[in-house]
Parts: C-alpha cells; structure tokens; sequence
C-alpha cells in the first residue's frame, strides 16, 4: 500500500492527520452525536483524488467513509481510525439549458444545484433541507418537495461518474453499465464513490407555497383533508403534513412562540396565480392560526428551514413507508406528535404517488413505489443532557404508529444507525438484486459504511 506520504503526492486535495490544522473542523458531520477521530481525512478536489483515496483505503484495510453533504443521520460520513474521503470540494454544478441537464459534483448540495439551475429557471427534485448533500439524497431515491410532479431525485438522474471499489472510474447511464446505473437510483452508496451525477431539470422557477400552522385540536380534521386531497390533487402540488413547535418567527403571533401546532407545507409548482385554489382544500380543512403563504423562488423554499437543522444538532430518526392513514392511526399521530419536544423535531409525511408511481415497481433500485407516503420522525437538539428523552419520545411514537404502517420497510436515507437489521425490508422487492451488483462491484464491502447491502455469495 501508499505511505501517507507518497497519498499525499498522488492528491490535489489536502490529506489531513490528527493533530494537524483543520482536523478538528473536517472530521464534523452533521449530526452532532457523531463525535469519531478518523485516522486520515481526504478533501478530494478531483475524481483522480477520489482513486487515490480508494486505493489507499482498501489497501490498508481501513475502514471508509464517504462524504458528501454530511447530513447521515447514523453518522456514516465519519468513522473511528478509518479513512474519511471528504467530497465537499467537488460541488461544481454545470448547467446545459438547451438540454435542460445539470451535472454536479459529488460534493455538491442541493442548495449549490438550486442556486445553478435556478438562473435559468429550472430546477429537479431535491430535498428539504438544502445544505442535504445531492449524491446522497439520490443514492437513496430522493424525497422532496417536486416529486408529486417530477418523479424522485433518482427517477431524473441520467448518468453519473462513479469509483468501484478496485480503483476503476466508470460512467453509468442507461446504455453504460447499466446494472450499476439501476442500482444507483434507490440502492445508496453501496457500489462506489458517485463524483458526478447528471440530471434531468424542469421548468421550475417560481413556486407557491409555504408553511401553514393550525390549532392542535383541528389535527384530525387536517390530516384526514391532507390524505384525501393529496390522493388525486394535481401533480404540481406537492409538500408535507407534520408538527411543529412554534419558532421565532415575524408571520407566528409572538405570544405563540413556543407552542405546538400541526403544520402543512404545500408546493405549488405550476403557475403561480393558481396557486391559491390549488391549496384552497388545506384551507377548507380548518382555520389557519398563522402562515407565510405565497409565491417565492423554488430555492427559498427548499431552504426555509435550514436555520432549525444546523451544522451540529443532535439526532435521532425512524422511519417507515406508509399505505394510508385510518382513524386509530390519526388518533396514535396525534396523541404523540401534539408533544413534539424541540422546534427542531417533528414527525413529516411525504406523499409518494404521482408522478413517482409512473415507473415500474423494477425499473430502478426504489423498491418502494406502491406507498402512499414515506413518514420519518425526528427529534433534534443541541443539548447531549436531552437526547433520552428526544429518543424516547421517537421510539414511543413510532411504536404507537407502526402497526398502522400497512407495508414493510421505511426510507433509507431516514434510517438510524439501529435500522441496521431492517436493510431487505427497506430496500424492498429490489434488494436480491442489488446483492447481485454489489457483489459485481464491492464482492469484499469496502463501501459499508452505509445502509449496508451485503454482497450475494457467487457460485
């Protein structure tokens, strides 16, 4: 295997030891429960990086973790005595508006993409939170605002530039190792290091939309007009129902600064005049208590809520897929999202139908299109001393919900660190076949610091 040394001459990026400057500042991720001391950090600032920092790696044994936006809730951007290989220098984002693609980095977040494409009007699902790394959300499908419309980050991902473990670069796309390609668009980081990923882009520019809190009592009454409209409204409208503990905020009365309300954050992505009746049905449903409603940039929506989910806040997540709402699990929902503990914490419902349900079942690695919604909930803080009773109150509501839940599996990217186990029910009817290409591609499981496939066994 390389010295260090001799890694250091095959990178541009810095290569960065403990002890040395800036060692402190990069080994960070995103949830602030991962507190890991690699024994090497990689700021890759080119694909050839990239191969350097695999080869090393696998060479020498070393555990390796692959970062790009930072934000794995199991904290799989780090690792104790490993290898991290740190892609945020690669965030590059190129767009070609007559093709209407954009191609990013694999350093890139969703708040770089946003701020590209968006000059030209154009946009492709991302995620909620825009400091989200591109690469990863997709890996895992990609569940945003957009997909009601759009179709999943993955379903509009048209070619990436990926590292195997063997230290090879190949482009995947549909008529280029298409296995991997397949695997790529809902199979997570399992099969190489993404250093590129080209996308379809949409015309998407201004949207209409926003959050909108109501009283906790008319919870049920909203959530039962969220399930039944969002079943049939038009594919522009996308969004989420969820919780919310009130934060600071000019349009929210300062007297309820603090309190708990049920929340709904429509998207309207058509034209922005019709807007209004588009999300006439959520106001029908009971009256608003407060709201900032109205037209805005796509991107300002897709990071309105940055500020309640910083760099450092502490984490913890369930998650499962969902097939529908009855009336006991409107009642579970309720009884333990009205004690939504942190502003920061809350219990989300995406819908999945759409434009998401156009493709086939087998048609890329999403082995979960037959749900109605992917549900997550999340509690998140800053203080260490309140992370058992943030985690307790996650564990007691997903118990109360789950039996409710109507299918098996929950999102990948919304797994925690303890989900390991529940890896073929999240992967869904896809998952032999992902074992298939992973063995074609990572036999030994290098790449498993992730929600981990495990390689099928050859004869």
């Amino acid at each position: 295997m390389a010295t260090i040394t001799e890694l250091r001459e095959q990178v541009r990026g810095p290569v960065i030891e403990p002890g040395e400057g800036g060692y402190d500042e990069h080994r960070r991720v995103h949830n602030g429960v991962h507190d890991r001391r690699p024994a090497l950090i990689v700021l890759a600032a080119a694909t050839a990086d990239v191969v350097a920092a695999v080869n090393y790696a696998r060479d020498g044994g070393f555990d390796l973790a692959v970062r790009g936006g930072g934000h794995s809730g199991p904290g799989f951007g780090t690792c104790d005595g490993g290898v991290v290989l740190d892609m945020s220098p690669m965030n590059n984002v190129f767009v070609d508006p007559v093709r209407k693609t954009a191609r990013a980095g694999g350093g890139a977040t969703w708040g770089d993409f946003n701020h590209a494409t968006h000059a030209y009007g154009l946009a492709t699902t991302g995620g909620i939170i825009s400091t989200t790394g591109v690469a990863g959300l997709t890996l895992g499908g990609g569940i945003g605002y957009l997909a009601r419309g759009c179709g999943l980050s993955c379903d509009n991902l048209v070619g990436a530039e990926v590292v195997t473990a063997d230290g090879r670069i190949l482009a995947a796309g549909e008529y280029d190792n298409e296995d991997l390609f397949w695997a790529l668009r809902g199979g997570g980081g399992n099969f190489g290091v993404v250093t590129s990923m080209e996308f379809a882009l949409h015309d998407v520019d201004m949207i209409y939309g926003g959050p909108m809190f109501y009283e906790l009592a008319d919870a049920p009454a909203v959530m039962q007009a969220y399930d039944e409209y969002i079943a049939n409204a038009p594919e522009q409208l996308g969004g989420f129902f969820g919780w919310q503990l009130a934060p600071p905020l000019p349009f929210i009365p300062e007297d309820r600064h603090g309190d708990r309300f049920c929340a709904l954050v429509p998207c309207w992505s058509g034209r922005p005049e019709q807007g209004e009746q588009a999300i006439k049905p959520f106001r029908d449903a009971a009256p608003v208590a407060a709201e900032h409603v109205g037209p805005m940039p796509y991107p300002a929506l897709n990071s309105a809520f940055d500020g309640l989910f910083p760099t450092g806040i502490r984490q913890y997540w369930k998650a499962d897929y969902v097939t529908g709402l009855t009336g006991d699990a409107v009642a579970a929902h309720v009884e333990h999202g009205s004690r939504v503990p942190t502003v920061s914490s809350g219990m989300h419902l995406y819908p999945l139908n759409g434009a998401v349900q156009r493709l086939g079942p087998d048609e890329t690695a999403f082995g979960h299109r037959d749900a109605k919604y992917a549900m997550v909930i999340l509690a998140a803080g800053p203080d260490e001393a309140d992370d058992e009773a943030r985690t307790r109150w996650v564990r007691d509501y997903y118990g109360a919900v789950h039996p409710y839940s109507g299918t098996e599996g929950g999102y990948i990217n919304f797994m925690d660190v303890d989900d390991a186990d529940r890896a073929p029910e999240n992967y869904g009817r896809t998952y032999d076949r992902l074992r298939r290409v992973k063995a074609a591609c990572d036999p030994d499981n290098l790449f498993h610091l992730n929600q981990n496939i495990v390689p099928a066994v050859r004869s």
